[in-house]
């Protein structure tokens, strides 16, 4: 009798053990499965918006462990927050002056020219002013410009109404914006007859129209690179964002907003 008792014992533990094994198996999967939530800040060139708010909506499909924020403005406003230690894991720039400050600083990683764009003259739909040409702008009451020293497309657009022999003329009926968007706001609301923004920004309104598109030999190349902050918080994160932004999918939806890709950028 002691030797059955005991035979149920030894056959009762093993089942028990058995069921424990079982029981870590299926658990094991849930915990790899399960990824860390990483939070990515993105620092971009104001004109780059729209395309990224669809390249965001893709990539955190793809990746759902990673949330993508946007932190968007005028390259150099940008550029001066990451100078100064602004938590940001990813830099995208509008000008590669501001970005090429950061490389001599040490602190970007690593980077590429992704993306070129063109300089227009904006006027709102109902203009009257006979504003067909950059040398028109001498008729406009009121000029909508980005702030040179933050603005790229602002350095862009003072450069090109320099070397036209224009600035002198209007430069005292200037409007400055804090970033291309705001300069589009002006132009459109009508508190100004005309504006200097890029190409792609003049695309994504209804309510002006493309006067005219500067010539590449008036201002220097229209250069946007990226880049990965060194001292990101999450350089594994930040680099699968960074070439994301670089395969087909992403280059094709620059390319419907108005960009040239630039695919072997330095």
């Amino acid at each position: 009798m002691r030797k059955y008792s005991l035979f149920l014992y030894v056959i009762m533990l093993f089942l028990l053990t058995l069921s424990g094994c079982f029981g870590n198996k299926s658990a094991e999967p849930k915990q790899t499965v399960s990824e860390k939530k990483v939070n990515l800040t993105i620092s971009a060139a104001a004109s780059l918006q729209n395309a990224l708010d669809d390249i965001k909506s893709s990539f955190e499909k793809e990746h759902p462990n990673i949330t993508i924020t946007y932190n968007f403005g005028a390259s150099g406003a940008l550029q001066q927050q990451i100078s100064q230690g602004a938590p940001v894991d990813l830099f995208f720039s509008a000008a590669e002056d501001k970005f090429q400050t950061l490389v001599k600083d040490g602190l970007i990683e690593k980077g590429t020219n992704l993306l070129g764009n063109d300089l227009v003259l904006v006027v709102p739909n109902n203009s009257n002013k006979g504003i067909k040409t950059f040398q028109d702008l001498t008729k406009a009451d009121k000029l909508a410009l980005g702030t040179p020293e933050s603005v790229p497309a602002g350095q862009y657009g003072r450069e090109t109404l320099k070397r036209l022999n224009v600035w002198n003329g209007v430069a005292g009926k200037v409007v400055y914006g804090k970033d291309v968007r705001q300069v589009l706001t002006y132009v459109e609301t009508n508190n100004v007859d005309a504006g200097i923004i890029y190409k792609t920004d003049a695309l994504t309104s209804q309510k002006v129209k493309i006067a005219a598109t500067a010539k590449a030999n008036t201002h220097d190349p229209i250069v946007y690179p990226v880049g990965v902050i060194k001292n990101s918080a999450h350089p594994k994160e930040a680099q699968t964002f960074y070439d994301y932004l670089q395969n087909a999918y992403s280059l094709k939806i620059f390319e419907k907003y108005g960009f040239k890709a630039i695919k072997h950028g330095n």
